[in-house]
């Protein structure tokens, strides 16, 4: 299965999925990284990996149409099977969206619905909630409301700081991640609505 991953940063999510599919073996081949900045640890990672990677920064662009549209072709370029938005911190142009049609996965360090957006973590810690953890979800055109596909649950601990919480939700993130790309190269996926099968 080939797969294209979006980074905006460290790609601590892409090293977990980059160590799983090391082996030639494997059902999931990482076919490029493309990135919305240069010079970031994430390129870095994919780079000493011999991944192919790309750089479409939106400051680049006249405007967010034309970004969004050099980020179709470089994505589409690759010819990817799905493409995984892992710590990727823009929103897709809904013409991104729509020219690769359910074949977009996004994680959120949350359990969707609850606390979307941008400070998933934070929320779920102001809020009082005692269990939290890490969603995989198509991405749609809204900010976290796709179709979710798996989750995993995380205690929140009372003397949590939302440093120490979201440390233990990157470690379910990138376990849960490496299970999903796996399990729909091997099972196949099925997205039925709001409802994801994966055999």
């Amino acid at each position: 299965m080939r797969v294209v991953v979006l980074v905006s940063g460290s790609g601590t999510l892409l090293q977990s999925l980059i160590d799983a599919t090391s082996s030639s073996e494997h059902p999931v081949d990482i076919v490029a990284v493309v990135a919305d900045r240069s010079a970031i640890v994430g390129i870095a990672r994919a780079e000493r990996t011999g991944i192919p990677t790309f750089t479409v920064a939106p400051a680049a662009f006249a405007d967010r149409n034309a970004w969004g549209e050099a980020l179709r072709e470089a994505v589409a370029s690759c010819e990817p099977d799905w493409i995984l938005s892992a710590g990727f911190m823009r929103i897709l142009p809904a013409e991104f969206l729509r020219a690769f049609p359910n074949r977009v996965l996004n994680t959120h360090p949350a359990l969707l619905p609850a606390f979307p957006g941008a400070h998933g973590v934070r929320d779920a810690l102001a809020y009082g909630a005692k269990v939290t953890g890490a969603t995989v979800h198509v991405v749609d055109e809204g900010v976290d409301t796709g179709p979710v596909v798996a989750q995993c649950a995380v205690e929140v601990k009372d003397d949590d700081t939302e440093e120490s919480l979201h440390e233990r939700i990157k470690v379910a993130e990138r376990n849960l991640v490496v299970d999903v790309m796996t399990s729909i190269a091997v099972r196949g996926c099925t997205i039925d609505g709001r409802r994801v099968t994966i055999p």
